[in-house]
């Protein structure tokens, strides 16, 4: 999925850090302005902050209104101060006169989130992160009606393992990669484990091929070195006769469902974008991007990235790290040339290391227990696999 597709997304829930981050406004700030259609509460921070993450730090909710947490198109925002702070306020400035007000109607509207959602549906809607149990585990589609090889809406396909009554319902997704954090080799190797992602093959043939795959996979999984199998939705179907295999009858999709697709329980719960951009108490230790979309090994603003870490490790939407280029190591061609003699036997001498390098910002807009996806909100150069995430920095 992260290989294929390109996405955006946001919320507005207020939440504030634990780091004690000084509110800056940027020079060029207006001290009103008036929300419209497309709208995100990055773009219209950025419109007064230096740190659009820090909206928390400045947006004054109205207690005495409902939902005073939420913004919509036509709202008049005004910067004001109270004591001696800045603040945002939905309302006109004191000292502002209202020529003729009017009740606004925003049943039909939708409230200004984080990020623009309709861009990130393939994340929200059709991509999950399951565990290594349930990847296992999980019932699959031996068979498709008329020995066909693909299946779509109104066409019978047959699952196994798949404990149902006639009538439920569940979701049909195709495995796509699986996310792993690698361990060290040898007790000496210095620096963080690296991640990366792999092409997931879902069949449980064991071939010699195979083999050594699935040996790395039982000691991944023993050592939880194993972070998630990330699937991608390709259609919902309605059990009609139960058995082994069980007869689901498909009902909608976006792609044809084919043998080796899995089935799961559909995701109930709505999405819940309820949050806005701030920082995280804290980061977790080596959290780093596992991988990119459209297929690519390196990413821009308003591109979704997977991260390694996930909500067990305190990640949480809206969430924005600030991202690194990891250390590296170079020859010092300079005092050293190659060729040089004296690193013969000791080519350490010639190595130089360098600092890890700025990238841009990421904000988390969905997490799962172990991964988290987050999207790209700015950038001065592009950013890579095992690129590291740190507390938010001013740019």
């Amino acid at each position: 999925m992260l290989k294929k597709t390109l996405a955006v997304i946001a919320g507005t829930l207020l939440t504030c850090g634990s780091f004690a981050a000084e509110v800056t406004l940027r020079d060029d700030h207006p001290t009103e302005y008036t929300v419209v259609e497309g709208d995100t509460l990055w773009g219209i921070a950025k419109r007064f902050l230096n740190d659009p993450w820090l909206w928390p730090e400045i947006w004054q909710a109205n207690s005495q209104i409902a939902n005073p947490h939420l913004i919509y198109p036509g709202d008049q925002l005004s910067l004001v101060y109270i004591d001696g702070q800045p603040r945002l306020v939905k309302g006109q400035r004191p000292g502002v006169v209202k020529l003729s007000p009017k009740v606004r109607d925003i049943s039909d509207r939708q409230a200004v989130t984080a990020i623009p959602l309709a861009e990130l549906e393939p994340f929200l809607e059709q991509a999950r992160v399951i565990s290594p149990a349930d990847a296992k585990s999980r019932p699959y589609v031996v068979s498709v009606e008329d020995h066909q090889l693909y299946g779509h809406g109104d066409r019978v396909v047959y699952v196994r393992g798949l404990n149902a009554r006639a009538g439920e319902e569940f979701d049909l997704a195709r495995a796509t990669y699986v996310y792993r954090e690698l361990p060290k080799r040898m007790p000496w190797n210095k620096g963080p484990a690296r991640v990366v992602a792999e092409p997931w093959d879902s069949s449980g043939a064991l071939t010699f091929g195979k083999l050594w795959t699935q040996l790395t996979d039982w000691r991944s999984e023993k050592s939880e070195h194993i972070l998630g199998h990330e699937v991608v939705w390709v259609g919902r179907g309605r059990v009609i006769a139960a058995g082994d295999p069980a007869q689901v009858l498909m009902q909608h999709g976006g792609e044809e469902v084919k043998a080796g697709d899995l089935v799961l329980p559909p995701e109930r719960a709505p999405y819940d974008s309820s949050y806005s951009p701030h920082e995280p108490e804290s980061v977790p230790d080596n959290m780093r991007v596992l991988a990119v979309s459209d297929g690519i090994f390196r990413s821009g603003p308003l591109m979704v990235v997977a991260l390694s870490r996930g909500a067990r490790d305190g990640v949480a939407n809206g969430q924005v790290f600030s991202i690194f280029a990891p250390e590296r190591q170079i020859r010092d061609t300079v005092k050293h040339p190659e060729g040089d003699i004296r690193t013969a036997f000791t080519p350490s001498k010639a190595k130089v290391t360098l600092p890890e390098e700025y990238l841009g910002h990421v904000m988390v807009f969905r997490t799962f227990e172990k991964v988290s996806y987050g999207l790209i909100m700015d950038g001065i150069r592009p950013v890579e696999i095992n690129s590291v995430l740190r507390p938010p920095r001013s740019t």
